[in-house]
């Protein structure tokens, strides 16, 4: 996966502004309206989250990673059927390629749940794996969980705010429990990677994803005319970017954009935290009216054939989790695997 950037800059919104006076508010109303329409990413500061909470998640990956390999592999994901817990780098692919990168994936904490034919994605509830050498770990990556929900859904109302409608206006979707997908990844150097692919390109399936990166860089995206940009990490900013869930909801109006992750140079290695926002699995996306001024802007959505998107929100994550990891699809799924085969939905 070779990819050629140009320096570009990405936008930044102060977030503090979207809890200021009316005036304020609706400056930033109409900056994020834009940078919505036109980029799909942009840097986020002003967000509330302390730093000595960051800097304490990124030191706990950090010493997960470090744990000897039985350790991680006693929560190998493989032993999931809810598609939590660990992967060794390799073990997850995009568009049929692997990606280079270790990771721990957890989700909302949970109960499994009966799946019958008409509810597959009821597969996807349950407990999450957490290592035992690191029991530390849990309480903290929780809390953290909750504190980027919290962006997370503050974003969402600020988005709806920002494209004519009232704030609440995806509360249905995701209420009462949003999908709070979290994972905690690591980036091995180019000399111990098989590739240059840390994640082949693809768009976020959710709403919104927080993401936050470490000092090394390596995100790229790419822009509507096709130039891929570099986002390196900015401290004390997360990196906001809109999944497909808002692009079919608003007709294209928002950005979903295309973006990978390149292995790091060789004896270095890379660090990231990343959290998807997702609506609640029973939901389907809706087409909301946008007013006439924004309406003439919409797109379309875009259709990927190896990647079809489905309105029914379970059913699009549900068959992401199978084409992602083909270990716990064989495993656990076997019968669910013509789900990646059904039509577009447009």
């Amino acid at each position: 996966m070779t990819i050629h950037t140009k320096l570009a800059q990405l936008p930044t919104i102060d977030f503090s502004r979207f809890y200021g006076d009316a005036s304020e508010r609706a400056e930033f109303i109409k900056e994020l309206t834009h940078v919505l329409h036109h980029h799909g990413f942009f840097y986020l500061t002003g967000h509330g989250v302390p730093q000595s909470l960051i800097d304490d998640v990124l030191a706990a990956s950090k010493r997960f990673f470090a744990l000897p390999e039985a350790d991680k592999l006693s929560i190998e994901m493989v032993k999931s059927p809810h598609f939590r817990g660990y992967n060794r780098a390799g073990y997850e692919r995009t568009r049929g390629e692997q990606d280079w990168r270790e990771q721990l994936d957890i989700n909302t904490e949970g109960q499994s749940v009966e799946a019958g034919p008409d509810t597959p994605w009821n597969r996807l509830y349950g407990a999450n794996q957490w290592p035992e050498a690191l029991p530390e770990l849990k309480p903290l990556l929780l809390r953290y969980q909750a504190e980027v929900t919290r962006i997370g859904i503050d974003v969402l109302k600020a988005i709806a705010l920002s494209l004519g409608q009232p704030e609440n206006a995806f509360a249905d979707i995701y209420e009462p429990s949003p999908s709070q997908l979290l994972k905690i990844i690591r980036y091995p150097g180019r000399d111990a990677a098989g590739s240059d692919q840390g994640v082949g390109a693809h768009k976020d399936g959710g709403f919104v994803t927080v993401l936050l990166q470490d000092t090394t860089p390596g995100l790229r995206i790419r822009t509507e005319d096709g130039e891929w940009i570099e986002a390196p990490p900015v401290p004390g900013t997360f990196i906001i970017n809109s999944g497909e869930l808002l692009e079919l909801a608003r007709n294209g109006f928002v950005r979903a954009d295309v973006h990978a992750v390149t292995t790091p140079p060789s004896g270095s290695e890379r660090y990231s935290v990343a959290f998807f926002l997702g609506a609640r699995y029973d939901a389907v996306i809706p087409v909301i009216s946008l007013p006439e001024e924004l309406k003439r802007a919409e797109r379309g959505v875009t259709v990927d054939p190896l990647n079809p998107i489905f309105r029914e929100v379970g059913i699009n994550h549900l068959k992401s989790r199978l084409r992602s990891h083909p270990d716990v699809a064989a495993r656990h799924h076997p019968d669910l695997l013509h789900l990646l085969e059904k039509p577009v939905k447009a």
